[in-house]
C-alpha cells in the first residue's frame, strides 16, 4: 500500500519516526502512563528531529512536508504511545495549522519558527462546556474596546493547555451590541486574565496535558485576531477536517500497536499443547484485525492524499476518522481478549492501548457527527 502514496522521502520519515518511537518512547511509555507525566524531554527531541514542524513551510523553520508525511509520523508514534502522538498531533493540526491558514505575515513570523522547532507548543480552544458537537453554540465573548477586545468565557478539554506557549481560540466578536461573527485570536499563554485549571484526570492519554481554560476580563489586542470576524469560524471548521485525518491516523497507530502485541503474544502463549494462534477462534480475530487496520490505513492515506492535492475532502476525512476510530476500539478490545486475563493487567500494554482508544471515537467530532457529515455529503452527490 505504501507504494501508492509514498515517495522516498516518506519512507525516510517513516523509518526515522519508527526508530525514534521504538528507541526513545517505548521504554518509558508505561511509566508516562502510570505517573501521568507530560513527556517534555520527548517533545524536545521530537522538535530537534523536525517532527513538531512537519507541515510548516521551510521559510518559517519547518520541514515543509505534506499531509502524507504528517499522518505517517502520527501512525508510527501512535503505534507505541498515544499520549506522545496526540501531543504532537494537536500541536500541529490544531495549534499550528490555523495560524498557517489564517495568520498574517507578522503573526506567522512571531510564532511559527518557535512552533516548528518544538521550543513552543501550540494549543487550540474550540470546545466549551455547552459547545461540543454544536461548536457554533460558543458563549465566549470578545467585546471591542478601542484597539483591544475584552474577552470573557472559557474552553474545556484543551490538549497541551498547561504546556503550551501560544493559544488560538474561538469567540463571538462583538462591537457594542452587534454580533460580527465567531472569530479567532492567537495569544501568548501568559496573557493576563487567562487562567489555566488543573490537569484533567482521564481514562486514557494520561501523559498528555488536557485542561480547562477561563478568560476573565482578558484584554487582547485587535491585532491578535486571525483573519476577520466573519471567516474565523469557517476556517476553524476547515481546520477540523485536517484534524479528523490526523485522528484517523492516530487511530490506525493505536490499532496497529495493539494488533502487533496480540499477534506476538499469540505465537508465545500455548494452550492444549500448541500456540493459541493455531486455534481458529484466535486466528480469525487476528485476520479481522489485520484486514480492518489495512482498510483504515487506505482511508486515512487517501484522505491525506486528497488534502495534499487541494481536493474537497470533507466526506473522505469523516469516513477515515469514523472507520479508523471504531476499528481502533474494536482492535484493542480483541487484543485484550487474545491475552485473556493477562490483557486486564496493567503490566501488559494492551490494557493501555484499550484505554487510549475510546477517546478516538469522541475527540475531533464524535462518531455520530461523522455519520452526519457523511450522510450530508453523499446526499449532496445524489442531488447533483
Amino acid at each position: 500500500m505504501d507504494s501508492l502514496f509514498f515517495s522516498e522521502e516518506h519512507i525516510m520519515i517513516q523509518n526515522m519516526v519508527r526508530e525514534f518511537a521504538e528507541s526513545e518512547v517505548a521504554p518509558i511509555a508505561q511509566a508516562l502512563d502510570k505517573n501521568e507525566t507530560f513527556p517534555s524531554e520527548i517533545v524536545t527531541k521530537m522538535g530537534e528531529l523536525g517532527m513538531m514542524g512537519i507541515v510548516v513551510p521551510e521559510e518559517y523553520g519547518g520541514a515543509g512536508l505534506d499531509m502524507i508525511a504528517f499522518v505517517t509520523a502520527i501512525i508510527e508514534l501512535g503505534r507505541v504511545d498515544a499520549s506522545v502522538a496526540i501531543t504532537m498531533t494537536a500541536h500541529t493540526s490544531l495549534g499550528t495549522l490555523p495560524l498557517l491558514q489564517l495568520g498574517n505575515e507578522e503573526q506567522k513570523q512571531a510564532y511559527l519558527p518557535q512552533l516548528a522547532s518544538g521550543k513552543m507548543l501550540g494549543a487550540f480552544g474550540l470546545t466549551e462546556p455547552s459547545a461540543g458537537s454544536d461548536a457554533g453554540a460558543t458563549k465566549t465573548t470578545a467585546i471591542r474596546d478601542g484597539d483591544s477586545y475584552i474577552v470573557n468565557g472559557g474552553k474545556i478539554f484543551i490538549t497541551n493547555a498547561g504546556e503550551a506557549g501560544v493559544l488560538t481560540f474561538t469567540t463571538k466578536i462583538m462591537d457594542g451590541d452587534k454580533l460580527q461573527g465567531i472569530g479567532a485570536f492567537i495569544i501568548p499563554m501568559d496573557t493576563p486574565g487567562l487562567e489555566i485549571a488543573q490537569k484533567e484526570k482521564k481514562m486514557g492519554w494520561k501523559a498528555s496535558d488536557t485542561r480547562q481554560l477561563f478568560f476573565r476580563d482578558m484584554r487582547v489586542p485587535a491585532s491578535a485576531m486571525l483573519g476577520s470576524p466573519q471567516d474565523g469560524f469557517k476556517t476553524f471548521m476547515k481546520t477540523l477536517i485536517s484534524g479528523r485525518i490526523a485522528i484517523g491516523a492516530l487511530s490506525v497507530g493505536t490499532a496497529l500497536g495493539a494488533y502487533e502485541i496480540a499477534l506476538k503474544y499469540s505465537t508465545e502463549r500455548e494452550a492444549f499443547g500448541k500456540p493459541i494462534h493455531k486455534f481458529q477462534s484466535v486466528g480469525f480475530k487476528l485476520a479481522d484485525m489485520a484486514t480492518e487496520i489495512e482498510a483504515s490505513k487506505l482511508l486515512v492515506y487517501h484522505a491525506a492524499w486528497m488534502k495534499d492535492q487541494g481536493l474537497p475532502v470533507s466526506k473522505e476525512a469523516a469516513m477515515a476518522k469514523l472507520f479508523a476510530s471504531e476499528v481502533a476500539m474494536k482492535t484493542t478490545t480483541e487484543a485484550i481478549q487474545v491475552h485473556g486475563g493477562y490483557g486486564y493487567v496493567k503490566e501488559f500494554d494492551v490494557e493501555r492501548f484499550f484505554r487510549d482508544a475510546k477517546i478516538l471515537e469522541i475527540g475531533e467530532g464524535t462518531s455520530e457527527i461523522q455519520r452526519l457529515i457523511i450522510s450530508r455529503e453523499i446526499l449532496k452527490e445524489v442531488q447533483v
